[in-house]
């Protein structure tokens, strides 16, 4: 059997989305479940919409995502004399024609299309003229001359046998008027010059696979292995928009994902393998095969990528999550500002606070929002719950608790007891004690238990913290 070769041809007029991830993630398993290579082509014919910039958020996107492409990338643009060379040969073979309707004759076709209710396509008006009929005010176009009679059949892999009848396909212009090649002819010379065995790709290109399997029989070429998977819905059924989750992957990085995590996520959307719901990448390339791809949209929820990442968060080792933070914090709107407030000195209280960080954590931003006592500077802005806390009884136990403090040896286990100790004394409840503690040392209601977060903070920030709060 011959090498499996796949590949994925994102058109770099946008960021890498959702969709193509997952394409790219499905193309890149198969490839390396089957011992073979996964090549990039970026399809920048588009010159207008096609930008530097979104080639770098394509590539980045797709290096975060942990999705390695074997070579260097394809550029189809740069191949257009090979598109023009093929249709030169296809006019040779009697396979393509120059075509000469004039823009009015088109739009006659079109309006008596409507008119009669039918899809508007080309009649096929200049497939068998002779060329000495061809007007001299204008440049052709050239069509493929495509079979009118008996049918089209993809045996798709994952939606079975597609049957489209001929007469439903009209003769599909190859090279505009201008020359340049058009979509469907550069699509399929580029998976034939580069080998491609098996084009994995979205459901909405099936009537696509239809008319490229014309061109390839047009050229005598073999057909590659076709797998059309279905589409990613929103969690109400819709197509997926921005609002359910249409984002570039840079977003989702921007947003505290885990690459390995989200790489999980979207394997899942569409394909299964038992009940299993983590997988790690061996086991992802192991049990990966097209034969489990559902033919049914899959739907998006952002809760359920959520758990599944306070899932890889907590078995993350704590250097891999410090090296996560690292990766992430340059990318976002304060990124700076924390570069530079992770000094030596709060890097380690960060190290020694993770093992409680991620235990409640579903995103790297909540883990650095939990961990935000770290970097907050004296005086300590209190959010709404930590200033409740904070009422007139509250600072009045902090005040008699703080020469207990002063004098305590500065661990979580000996502040811990004096605490108790201390609201035993007083006859409350530990929490009476340890809520306004956490308030005055946090500036909020919710942290890692207070204990450690004073530990962390040290004895004089702790107590300096304190004491802001009963001045």
């Amino acid at each position: 059997m011959s090498e499996i070769v796949t590949r994925f041809a994102p058109s770099p007029t946008g960021f890498l989305h959702i969709g193509g991830a997952r394409t790219a993630l499905f193309n890149w398993l198969y490839a390396r479940a089957k011992g073979g290579r996964m090549l990039l082509r970026i399809e920048d014919t588009d010159r207008q919409r096609s930008t530097r910039e979104a080639i770098d958020a394509i590539l980045e996107g797709l290096s975060w995502l942990g999705i390695e492409c074997d070579g260097e990338p394809i550029y189809q643009f740069a191949r257009a004399e090979r598109h023009r060379a093929v249709v030169e040969e296809m006019l040779a073979r009697g396979t393509a024609y120059r075509c000469y309707a004039s823009p009015e004759e088109l739009d006659e076709m079109r309006e008596r299309a409507r008119q009669e209710g039918r899809p508007p396509r080309y009649d096929g008006r200049w497939r068998d003229r002779d060329p000495s009929e061809a007007p001299a005010d204008r440049a052709p176009v050239i069509r493929l001359k495509a079979p009118r009679d008996g049918e089209t059949v993809i045996e798709d892999m994952v939606q079975g046998t597609v049957t489209f009848p001929n007469k439903d396909l009209d003769d599909l212009i190859l090279l505009r008027s201008d020359g340049t090649p058009t979509y469907m002819l550069a699509v399929v010379v580029d998976d034939h010059d580069m080998g491609i065995t098996h084009i994995i790709r979205g459901d909405d290109h099936l009537t696509n696979a239809a008319r490229q399997t014309q061109i390839y029989r047009a050229m005598e070429w073999n057909v590659p292995h076709m797998a059309h998977i279905p589409l990613i819905h929103g969690p109400d059924g819709a197509k997926l928009s921005k609002r359910h989750g249409a984002l570039g992957v840079d977003a989702y990085r921007d947003m505290g994902y885990l690459p390995a995590a989200l790489r999980n996520y979207l394997v899942r959307l569409g394909w299964s393998h038992g009940d299993q719901e983590v997988f790690s990448t061996e086991e992802m390339i192991s049990f990966f095969d097209l034969d489990k791809v559902g033919r049914s949209a899959a739907r998006f929820d952002f809760q359920k990528l959520e758990n599944l990442n306070g899932q890889y968060i907590r078995a993350s080792t704590d250097a891999e999550l410090m090296s996560a933070l690292d990766e992430l914090i340059p990318h976002l709107s304060n990124g700076s500002e924390l570069l530079k407030a992770l000094t030596p000195q709060r890097r380690e209280q960060l190290q020694a606070v993770m093992p409680r960080l991620k235990e409640r954590a579903k995103t790297l931003l909540e883990l650095l929002d939990n961990a935000s006592f770290i970097f907050a500077e004296r005086p300590l802005p209190l959010d709404e719950k930590a200033g409740t806390l904070l009422n007139e009884e509250a600072r009045a136990h902090l005040k008699s608790l703080l020469p207990l403090l002063e004098n305590v040896e500065w661990t979580a286990d000996a502040i811990e007891a004096t605490v108790r100790e201390y609201a035993g004394q007083a006859g409350v409840k530990l929490g009476a004690v340890a809520q306004p503690l956490r308030a005055a040392s946090t500036g909020k209601s919710t942290s890692p238990p207070v204990f450690d977060v004073l530990a962390i903070l040290g004895r004089d920030e702790s107590l300096a913290r304190i004491r802001d709060q009963v001045a």
